[in-house]
């Protein structure tokens, strides 16, 4: 798409790649854009004989022809034989984006919705990545030509889409013909034609005449069973499993072209909605009570019948990335439960539907509390105490289990506040296992957000708990300095928060770079020991790192030290200190030790067992 055209010596598998120009519905309606095809990185499991770099090197996007309508989409029509079952590869490669997860668009093909929300980022976790998609689309409603189209989906930040490459082949029909010029239908037809001239010319006989009746009669119950199945058809074409993988958890009907889900009845996983309910709750999924979107799909607020308000994650089955993180989060929430982890309280699988319904949090995520909206800004209390809920959380998801989880993507999105400013962590769908007992770690593909991703895990593709605290450690920073984890448009040394708050920390000078609003109402050795902890938190090898325990600890100290009266200084911290009444015990928290260090500090009351076993969902729903 968009680029020149590759003949079979500059692919590997002498295919014959045409510009696509001539299959354009509107002419004008895309514009060209190219990279260096030396720039595309190819991920595990795409190799230049899925598509050579020129394939993904170059595309085809709305982002510089001057439309702006939300409505228009930029389609490509081709020619077809009808009656025969095409396979169609659809290439992406985000070669236009500036930023992660800005471009998301949609994917049609013959106007049926395809893909929904494509969010490339999301599915390769980088830029410039090559991602190919899988579909079998069959003509049999007798259409010569086959459209795929591509548009901008509403929510997304960059009103634009992309498509960089397609191939359609021919499947080979009943009769092993890719001949299309006679169909298998026409051949069967006029073989019974011919058949039926004989033997009204021969049979005169009234068992002949009871037989064409019997025969008349049987073919108008087949027409009439078709014309009602016909009504009710579903989309013809059907995706298959990205990078050519198999997906347990879903199952495409080639029949009726439904989906079906893992089941979630056996999960424990609360109230079991009636789609109805769901439908009821949302307004019927209305764009207004939106209030976000991933790979997994949408999130919208509900309002049950009590009026309570929920939060409706409606998963994507078409997505396999999507469905992946609901498979994993179904897996999680079924044996989690803690007073800082996001609660769920029901689903819904019916029509094939993967719907989760969470505690509504009122106050959304942490980092609109921050910087980027017009909400009042945080106290320094209110923010330790939100970290203090978000390393409760944490902690608990790495000792509370009989086996470590690590979340993976810790960030102040995934930090959610509710009525109350009580943080609880969300979103569980990158979440993993962590090491057993005799493993130091977990090899596994690199996932999580640009900006929080643990340098050692990126590098070695090795994954702990340190992984965890190193992200949370980006958050603490997020959190002193109120800016972006990432922000390429500030000074080289100024882009990475971790690196740039790192600087100013090691020269004691943290305050320099903390929040305007902030200045002068923050206890001096508060803040000390925040940014000694999240340093600690960054630190470049996990090793050197704290445990979350530690991490608890150290913030929970910070936080008593800002209760202190003002006329307590920069207290020595190996003295005692007495703070309303209750004596400072000198520990050393940054001791990297696998233990809970002093139970009754890291593990609050409402950590023990008992309580978090009283937090378990009614499966009566609420």
């Amino acid at each position: 798409m968009g680029g020149p055209k590759l003949t079979p010596q500059n692919d590997t598998l002498g295919r014959i790649w045409e510009n696509d120009k001539q299959y354009l519905h509107v002419n004008g309606s895309a514009a060209n854009v190219s990279i260096n095809p030396s720039m595309v990185k190819y991920p595990e499991g795409v190799t230049p004989e899925i598509a050579p770099n020129w394939v993904y090197a170059t595309a085809q996007t709305m982002g510089d022809a001057n439309v702006a309508d939300l409505d228009f989409n930029i389609t490509w029509v081709l020619p077809v034989d009808p009656d025969f079952t095409y396979f169609i590869r659809i290439h992406f490669c985000d070669i236009v984006s500036t930023s992660l997860n800005t471009l998301v668009f949609n994917l049609y093909i013959n106007a049926e919705n395809a893909l929904m929300d494509i969010d490339l980022s999301s599915l390769t976790g980088f830029l410039d990545v090559p991602v190919y998609k899988d579909f079998v689309c069959n003509m049999s409603d007798g259409l010569n030509t086959l459209s795929v189209s591509v548009g901008p989906d509403k929510v997304a930040e960059d009103e634009n889409v992309l498509l960089n490459g397609l191939e359609i082949l021919k499947i080979s029909n009943d009769a092993k013909s890719l001949d299309g010029v006679i169909s298998v239908e026409n051949f069967v037809a006029r073989h019974e034609k011919k058949n039926r001239k004989i033997g009204f010319v021969i049979g005169s006989v009234l068992g002949g005449m009871v037989l064409i009746v019997l025969l008349g009669l049987c073919y108008c119950c087949c027409v009439v069973s078709k014309r009602s199945k016909t009504s009710h058809q579903k989309p013809s074409w059907l995706p298959l499993p990205l990078y050519g993988n198999s997906l347990t958890m879903t199952k495409m009907s080639a029949a009726s072209g439904t989906a079906s889900c893992l089941s979630l009845a056996s999960c424990n996983l609360g109230r079991n909605f009636t789609f109805q309910e769901i439908m009821d709750a949302t307004n019927k999924f209305d764009e207004n009570l939106l209030l976000g979107v991933g790979g997994f799909g949408r999130v919208y607020k509900g309002t049950m019948e009590d009026g309570t308000y929920v939060a409706v994650k409606r998963g994507n089955p078409r997505s396999e990335q999507g469905l992946a993180e609901f498979r994993t989060e179904i897996e999680m929430l079924s044996k989690l439960r803690h007073r800082h982890l996001v609660s769920l309280i029901g689903y819904c699988d019916e029509r094939s539907e993967m719907i989760l319904v969470y505690e509504y949090m009122a106050n959304g995520p942490l980092r609109s509390h921050l910087y980027g909206t017009d909400l009042p800004s945080l106290s320094w209390k209110q923010r330790l105490e939100i970290c203090i809920g978000a390393a409760r959380g944490l902690h608990y998801l790495h000792t509370g289990a009989a086996q470590s989880i690590i979340h993976r993507d810790v960030k102040t999105t995934n930090i959610l506040l509710d009525e109350n400013f009580v943080a609880k962590v969300a979103d569980f769908g990158l979440s993993k296992a962590g090491p057993s007992l005799d493993q130091t770690h977990v090899s596994t593909a690199v996932k999580g957000s640009f900006g929080y991703l643990d340098p050692e895990y990126f590098r070695r593709q090795q994954l702990t708990e340190k992984s965890d605290v190193y992200s949370f450690g980006v958050v603490l920073m997020e959190v002193i300095c109120t800016r972006p984890a990432l922000n390429p448009v500030l000074p080289r040394d100024q882009v990475n928060i971790a690196e740039w708050a790192l600087t100013w920390q090691k020269k004691g000078m943290l305050d320099q770079i903390m929040d305007k609003n902030l200045v002068g109402k923050v206890n001096q050795a508060s803040l000390k020991k925040f940014g000694e902890t999240a340093e600690k938190c960054l630190a470049e090898y996990g090793v050197d790192r704290p445990s979350m325990g530690d991490v608890l600890w150290n913030l929970e100290y910070a936080l008593q030290l800002e209760e202190t009266s003002s006329a307590l200084m920069e207290p020595d911290d190996n003295s005692t200190n007495h703070i309303q009444g209750v004596p400072l015990t000198p520990l050393e928290p940054f001791e990297n030790s696998t233990t809970v260090v002093n139970g009754a500090r890291s593990c609050t009351d409402e950590d023990a067992t008992s309580a978090v076993f009283s937090q378990l969902v009614n499966p009566r729903g609420r």
